[in-house]
């Protein structure tokens, strides 16, 4: 039974799918994955075609908009649209700290988990197709990580595919974990010196914020978080967003305040700062981050942290010592966070014997496939995007064959949300060949 529900400017309606856990064994287990359909409500009794959105991530459930919000305003013209859960998350089979005991230990959750990438987000949703379209192709709607599954879907199953659009998420096709890291610690540098051109003022408080730190030892703040140095420097992750320095900027003016035994951690930072890097609502994001690079039988071996050493600017103390600014740090994942989050401090084993993991497939992405691509294709790819690397996206573009591309520096990564409806009416010209 579907329930049917309205908010302003949209009917929607709950769908639960059931899908294989691992679909070369279709009779084997299942799991659930949720949808949420949103169409515009003069239109609820059209036949209207279908585009599914595939979130940024990954472990990202689909965004929860209210009503006809952001981009999903100007879908709703074309389209009858699936806000789509992707395994693991939201209101699909849940895996985190909670559930995923009841797996077993870390072997047997690292098992489990290793069917949630991309590869499968893709086959899940060849069999929600079928179910929903009655065999037609639909389109598709990738931001971030959910481009990354967009170029999947172009080289596994292009015949479910009558249109593809790409926001910040063309990856490299032949990049290691490695690769992607080596590429984005000098795009962070850039974003941090152009946080403090911004804000001046800033590098002071997170001097200061940073000594306290390496003085006094982590801090466990109110909410079970142990902030040390390094986790400090990781709220550099808000950097590649619209709004992010501006965010920063604002947690960092809060972060003292005199008590009796001296300087200490205000409340007030200390709520912002253990909501800005809680993973509790996000546990894949970090258990999962290195795999969805992984291919070709590489194991990642914690990527981001081994190559975080070739680049010493980063070492806060050494900053501290120098005189210099410190640099945060921006979408990595490393060991310590395990340690640090409550949340994902019951994952630590099954994060290593994942970064340890060499049975991965061959590849990804098959460029002789994208090299004869017939499906429409536009990317919105931002210009120093700290998330995604700009030259590995261009590469990947010249490789699809009839891919359009739209390379601008009016939006960061999350530009497809902060941009209203324009960046997807853009697309959406491109992919048509109206532009």
């Amino acid at each position: 039974m579907t329930l049917s529900y309205r908010q302003p400017g949209a009917v929607l309606t709950d769908r639960v799918f059931t899908v294989p856990l691992d679909h070369d064994r279709p009779g084997g287990e299942t799991i659930e994955v949720y949808g949420r359909e949103v169409v515009h409500p003069g239109k609820a009794g059209e036949d209207l075609p279908w585009l599914v959105y595939l979130e940024g991530g990954p472990g990202c459930k689909a965004r929860r908009f209210v009503g006809a919000q952001a981009w999903l305003e100007r879908a709703l013209k074309d389209y009858r649209v699936l806000l789509l859960d992707q395994r693991g998350t939201g209101r699909s089979t849940p895996a985190d700290r909670q559930t995923l005991a009841l797996r077993g230990g870390p072997r047997e959750q690292a098992d489990y988990l290793a069917h949630f990438r991309a590869d499968a987000i893709v086959r899940d949703c060849e069999l929600i197709r079928r179910e929903l379209t009655g065999g037609a192709p639909w389109s598709v709607l990738g931001q971030s990580f959910g481009g990354f599954c967009a170029v999947h879907y172009l080289s596994a199953a292009p015949e479910g595919l009558a249109e593809v659009l790409i926001t910040g998420g063309l990856p490299s096709l032949d990049a290691s974990a490695d690769d992607v890291y080596r590429a984005g610690y000098p795009r962070v540098a850039r974003k941090v010196a152009a946080h403090y051109a911004r804000y001046p003022q800033d590098v002071d408080r997170a001097r200061a914020i940073a000594a306290h730190l390496v003085e006094h030892g982590p801090v466990t703040l109110n909410g079970g978080y142990r902030l040390g140095v390094e986790a400090f420097q990781s709220l550099g992750m808000m950097l590649g967003t619209g709004d992010g320095s501006h965010r920063l900027h604002y947690l960092l003016e809060n972060a003292f305040v005199r008590t009796p035994h001296g300087p200490a951690f205000s409340d007030t930072f200390q709520e912002e700062v253990q909501t800005a890097l809680s993973f509790a609502a996000r546990p894949l994001y970090a258990v999962l981050h290195e795999a969805i690079y992984a291919q070709g039988g590489q194991a990642t071996a914690w990527a981001a942290e081994r190559v975080r050493a070739e680049f010493p600017q980063f070492d806060a103390e050494k900053a501290l010592a120098d005189g210099a600014p410190l640099l945060f740090t921006g979408e990595s994942i490393h060991p310590w966070m395990f340690g640090a989050d409550p949340a994902l401090a019951p994952l630590r084993e099954t994060a290593d014997l994942l970064a340890a993991r060499t049975d991965w497939p061959d590849r990804l992405y098959a460029p002789e496939v994208l090299a004869r691509n017939e499906v429409p294709v536009a990317a919105v790819v931002y210009h120093d995007d700290m998330y995604v690397d700009t030259a590995h996206s261009l590469e990947t573009a010249r490789a699809i064959r009839g891919l359009r591309t739209w390379v601008t520096d009016e939006y960061e990564h999350d530009g497809v949300r902060a941009g209203g409806t324009r960046v997807l009416d853009r697309a959406l010209g491109l992919v048509r060949g109206e532009l």
